[in-house]
Parts: structure tokens; C-alpha cells; sequence
């Protein structure tokens, strides 16, 4: 199974990655929370990505970024793509803050994500 997450989404997404054994993999779109939050440790060979605008108020300002910086660094399994831009929900489609390129490149990373990790 591969969790995934959207803003609040993220929070059940990262718990149940962390702490349900036999996760194969998690994303975290726009939002992450400190590793402590749900164990000690991210676990052993669960592939996860976090991705987030650079500049979004609630993601870099807020602390995710500096969970999810601090996530790839304490282990081998997690990638951290930034997005230039401001806007929290910039894949999503129906809303005017959409960020066409960001989003395609997120989806293309998704599915690359998926086809090696298909859960």
C-alpha cells in the first residue's frame, strides 16, 4: 500500500506510512509533520516523497518544510521536490490557484514514483 496525502490529508498519510507495517511507500503533497509525531524513526525502506511550493505561506512558512527537510535527511528512502511559487494547492485544477507546469511535473513524478514503487 502507498499513502497519500493532500494538506490536512498528509497527516493520516504520514501516520499510517510510519507506524501500519507493510507500507510500500507514501507521498505528501503541500504539507509535512516532524517525524516524532508518529514514532522515532521513518521506516526502514518506505520510499516517500514530500512536495511543496518554495515559497507557500503554510508549507515553507509554517514548519512542513523544515519536517519534511529534516525527514530526508534522516533517512535514504525520502526526496524533497520544491516548486518555485506561493500557492498551497497548485495541482488542483478547479481552483485559481493552479500552477499548470508544477502540476504536470508533480504528476509526472507521481506516476514515475508509482510505476517503481506501484504499492
Amino acid at each position: 500500500m502507498v499513502y497519500a496525502g493532500f494538506s490536512l490529508g498528509v497527516l493520516p498519510a504520514q501516520k499510517l506510512a510510519q507506524a501500519r507495517a507493510g507500507a510500500q511507500g507514501a507521498r505528501l503533497f503541500y504539507s509535512c509533520v516532524p517525524v516524532s509525531e508518529f514514532g522515532s524513526a521513518w521506516p526502514d525502506g518506505v520510499p516517500m516523497q514530500v512536495h511543496g511550493m518554495d515559497a507557500d505561506p503554510i508549507f515553507a512558512g509554517e514548519g512542513d518544510l523544515d519536517a519534511a527537510r529534516a525527514l530526508v535527511e534522516s533517512t535514504t528512502t525520502a526526496e524533497l521536490f520544491l516548486y518555485p511559487g506561493d500557492p498551497h494547492y497548485f495541482a488542483d485544477s478547479s481552483l485559481p490557484s493552479y500552477d499548470a507546469a508544477a502540476a504536470a511535473l508533480l504528476r509526472h513524478r507521481t506516476l514515475a514514483f508509482l510505476a517503481i514503487h506501484p504499492g
